[in-house]
């Protein structure tokens, strides 16, 4: 199939471009760079690094991936970015390349959507199916699970972890963990109940919903302590895949949760 590559494009003869991809005006690609099939890349767009990229991306302009990490500690050693399939990156999107302090990777999924002007430091971990929307700011080794949705100007401070299905409010200021299943939204973040209406749209039963309810009640309208509270939670809900994740989720917070 071949390339389709701007003349006005640079693109290191050393960079791995796949059957299929699509390289606009003024756009620079490095020596490391590795695209993948079928992959369309606007104008203005600069990639670096050990930056590996998979099928189907579109990158919009002005996107800059794979460049140092903003960390005063990193000197310049080989770290990467990995980004999956499929994924929608818009104009003004920023995603750095990792730090020596954690697995030397800041991973992005598939079939993410990154709205303009976000940013993904060093070391994130992102999913699949994740919205970041305008000027979402994530720091570094923050963990976004599955098809979390991150509202605009939100700020997220480093190591904390979104749960899968998560939803965090536009302008939330978000320093600790922000459970599966549930929103938060705030300066600092509170959490505000179930996505029921996300759960529904992605298609959870009924059952389900009313139990990660009935859940959310005994974990953080209850007064109980954490501890007494995952108890009895146990206790009262008949086990299912999602009321698992919640509570490991819980039980592997460094940073704390949200209450």
């Amino acid at each position: 199939m071949g390339v389709d590559i701007h003349p006005s494009a640079v693109v290191s003869p050393r960079a791995k471009i796949a059957d299929g991809v699509t390289i606009g005006p003024c756009s620079v690609i490095g020596e490391k760079v590795t695209v993948g099939r079928d992959t369309v890349i606007g104008s203005h767009v600069a990639i670096d690094g050990s930056t590996v990229m998979g099928e189907k991306n579109r990158i919009y302009p002005f996107v800059s991936i794979g460049f140092p990490p903003q960390d005063i500690g990193y000197k310049g050693e080989d770290t990467r970015v990995v980004i999956g399939d499929e994924n929608i990156i818009r104009e003004f999107v920023t995603i750095n390349r990792a730090t020596t302090k954690q697995d030397r990777v800041t991973i992005i999924g598939s079939r993410n959507y990154l709205m303009a002007y976000a940013h993904v430091a060093h070391d994130c971990i992102l999913g699949n199916s994740i919205i970041m929307s305008n000027a979402a700011t994530l720091g570094g080794h923050i963990e976004i699970g599955d098809h979390a949705i991150i509202g605009g100007l939100v700020a997220i401070h480093q190591f904390v972890r979104i749960g899968t299905y998560a939803f965090i409010g536009g302008k939330s200021a978000t320093v600790k963990d922000i459970p599966p299943f549930m929103m938060a939204s705030g300066d600092r973040a509170k959490l505000y109940g179930l996505n029921t209406r996300g759960l529904k749209r992605e298609g959870f039963s009924q059952e389900k919903i009313d139990n990660l309810r009935k859940a959310y009640k005994i974990i953080w309208r209850d007064r109980h302590l954490l501890h007494e509270a995952v108890e009895r939670v146990r206790r009262e809900i008949p086990p299912f895949k999602e009321l698992e994740i919640l509570l490991e989720f819980l039980a592997n917070s460094k940073r704390g949760v949200v209450r």
